[in-house]
């Protein structure tokens, strides 16, 4: 049968798939609406089992927030090409993601995915069908929440979406300036906690072995083993605890020192590197 032009406009309006394919799959259904757009869902879940074993290296980290920035959402969205991760849907389906997660504030990434995307399509169903169009693996790969009790969460994304961070700060300065400042050190310098309290205790203890183990090997005196070790744990600290660090604006502070003169302190952070 013939297929109008007006016919193939409104498949591609409703579902964003190219013109040909439209055509196609409204010519497969003889010319019905429902079963075009079904023909083309299914084609996007082909798509997508074709590229399963295919890497998905590439993408986005967004975030978002809420008015009053007390909660704060940030995801991680994966292509297999950094051409994609530039396309305009791509990066449309990544953020309305980011959006949904601070709304619904789902318990967990299949939570996530299973959330109405728009109409009757979930994230998951968006997904399959957005691979359909672009025809790479896509993958939406983790997500979190950060919520404030008394302060404001800060939002800072890394020129190229590639790296993001959310940090939960308090207090009577300026909290979104210097809060900003915070955040692009947790960016730059990617510390493990904001306290040495904070730190695993598998991870002091790890550092603490392999200090002795350096110590022992160099043949250093028993006597001064444990005050060797922990100089050296002190300077782990120093280049991995949040408030130890020295400040990447100026480095003759700590960010402790940095925070106390801007009047707030950091309750919690979430950092995310594309794929880490």
């Amino acid at each position: 049968m013939s297929i109008s032009a007006k016919q193939v406009k409104e498949l591609r309006d409703a579902t964003g798939v190219g013109m040909m394919d439209c055509k196609e799959a409204l010519k497969e259904a003889d010319g019905d609406f429902d079963e075009a757009v079904s023909i083309l869902r299914k084609k996007g879940q082909e798509v997508a089992s074709d590229r399963a074993a295919k890497e998905a290296d590439e993408g986005l980290v967004v975030t978002a927030l809420s008015d009053d920035a007390s909660v704060g959402a940030i995801v991680e969205v994966n292509c297999e090409t950094d051409f994609v991760a530039r396309n305009d849907e791509f990066q449309e389906f990544a953020n309305r993601v980011a959006e949904l997660a601070l709304t619904e504030r789902p318990s967990d990434l299949d939570a996530l995915k299973a959330l109405t995307y728009e109409d009757d399509a979930t994230v998951e169903d968006e997904l399959v069908a957005l691979t359909g169009k672009i025809g790479e693996k896509l993958a939406v790969r983790r997500v979190d929440l950060l919520e404030s009790d008394d302060g404001r969460i800060i939002s800072y994304i890394h020129p190229g979406s590639k790296l993001g961070v959310l940090v939960d700060v308090e207090g009577d300065g300026d909290l979104e300036e210097a809060g900003r400042d915070v955040a692009m050190q947790i960016a730059a310098l990617d510390p493990i906690a904001v306290t040495r309290d904070e730190v695993p205790e598998e991870v002091t203890e790890e550092e603490r072995e392999v200090a002795r183990e350096a110590a022992l090997n160099e043949g250093k005196p028993e006597h001064v083993i444990d005050q060797i070790v922990d100089g050296k744990l002190d300077r782990f600290y120093e280049d991995n605890v949040l408030l130890e660090q020295a400040f990447v604006k100026d480095s003759s502070v700590s960010v402790q020192e940095m925070i106390d003169d801007a009047g707030l302190s950091v309750n919690r952070f979430t950092r995310y590197a594309l794929g880490d």
